[in-house]
């Protein structure tokens, strides 16, 4: 069996877990089919020569020893999805990371230790926000915040990881880590409509991102006059037409504005009562940050006539934001040294998704790189990425994890 039909086959089986009727997967964190699949993981990792850790947060780490007391080239993502999502959104990462690492580990010489990492958490759909576990591993989100955080149904991090029996204290923490790299489909259709097999990431897209709480009054949909309304869902759609109407206003071809509200609870959620609270995930991001700052204001400016139009009012209830982040130029120019001697056609690229790789590469060297996503679909079942070029991002994930074992520089 060649490199190449191990990786398929494995990845195979790593799609089992949590498997859709049409073709997708199911596995949200610490829900039953993660953990399954982190067992497996496991499992694969030990059976390679890893020794494998998880940290306070569960994040998976599987380690390869061969030069003591000497930091790590940390390798990885996520293996948890969005609720019927995609089977390659994070997963195809953590796998690359395993097979680039056992071979480089395999062919021995190296000046550091290598790591692979499954990120806990890192979709968010479950528990918030997203960037979940990395964010903990890099002092972005306080553990004991973290370990206290619950689900809609009121289940807590940290019990559920304890059920799992996948915490520890024996992994890798930031200080131990000298570069990290990961690599990931795009989601997006840069790279497919260009022809071009390896994305350089070269930057990540600003974001701002609100949890917004609308609150009403309950009352009778039938009986209760329209003037003596308090309609907390109707103040959260006038949110969600001003998140829109913002893109709409601002974006230009040059200084593009995305924007959404990607999640909503209602309560009572009743058919019969209009609604007293509605919450949501109201999300900006442009890779120009004087247009998301005015994006924002806008906003923000508009926010007292909507709660004056659906008489409510509307609170700030948490929120995450990050500039542009240019990854370090030595790590682009190592991928794509490595991609030349390869014979990959490539180009740099942003991100406009958020990685865990935006929370590691404000601390250490770091390394991020793409494959193409068929029509640019991700966070959906029909999320594809074709089997020649997910091979060929492992043959360039394995040529730089090598070269950064090796001391090469990826940044400062």
């Amino acid at each position: 069996m060649t490199s190449g039909d191990s990786f398929l086959r494995d990845f195979a089986t790593l799609s089992a877990f949590g498997a859709t009727e049409r073709g997708g997967v199911h596995r949200e964190a610490a829900s039953e089919a993660d953990e399954a699949q982190r067992r497996w993981f496991e499992q694969l990792l030990a059976g390679r020569g890893f020794t494998v850790r998880y940290d306070r947060i569960g994040n998976q780490f599987g380690l390869r020893e061969t030069v003591p007391g000497a930091p790590y080239v940390l390798v990885g993502s996520h293996l948890d999805s969005q609720p019927r999502g995609g089977r390659y959104d994070g997963a195809y990462g953590v796998l690359a990371a395993a097979h680039a690492v056992h071979r480089v580990a395999g062919t021995g010489g190296t000046a550091l230790n290598l790591a692979v990492v499954n990120w806990f958490n890192e979709e968010g759909s479950r528990f918030t926000p997203s960037m979940f576990g990395s964010a903990v591993f890099t002092g972005a989100l306080d553990l004991d915040t973290a370990r206290d955080t619950t689900d809609p149904a009121g289940v807590r991090v940290g019990d559920r990881l304890a059920a799992m029996g996948q915490t520890g204290t024996e992994a890798p923490v930031l200080a131990d880590v000298a570069a990290y790299a990961e690599i990931h489909i795009e989601q997006g259709r840069v790279l497919e409509e260009t022809g071009t097999t390896i994305g350089l990431v070269a930057d990540t897209w600003a974001a701002r991102k609100y949890d917004l709480r609308v609150l009403g009054d309950q009352s009778h949909t039938g009986s209760t006059p329209m003037a003596d309304r308090q309609d907390a869902l109707l103040g959260a759609a006038h949110l969600v037409v001003a998140a829109r109407a913002l893109a709409d206003e601002l974006s230009t071809p040059d200084a593009p504005l995305h924007t959404s509200v990607s999640r909503m609870a209602v309560e009572p959620n009743s058919p019969v009562t209009v609604a007293r609270e509605a919450v949501l995930n109201l999300d900006l991001r442009s890779p120009d940050e004087d247009l998301l700052a005015r994006a924002d204001a806008t906003l923000h400016e508009r926010i007292p006539a909507i709660e004056r139009t659906a008489r409510v009012g509307i609170e700030v209830a948490g929120a995450q934001r990050w500039g542009v982040r240019p990854f370090p130029e030595a790590g682009v120019e190592l991928a794509r040294r490595a991609a030349d001697e390869l014979g990959l056609s490539h180009r740099r690229i942003s991100t406009v998704a958020g990685h865990d790789s935006v929370h590691l590469n404000a601390h250490v060297p770091t390394v991020m790189l793409f494959v193409p996503s068929v029509d640019g679909i991700s966070h959906n079942e029909a999320e594809l990425t074709r089997d020649d070029d997910a091979l060929a991002g492992v043959e360039l994930l394995t040529a730089v994890v090598r070269r950064l074992a090796a001391g090469e520089p990826a940044g400062g």
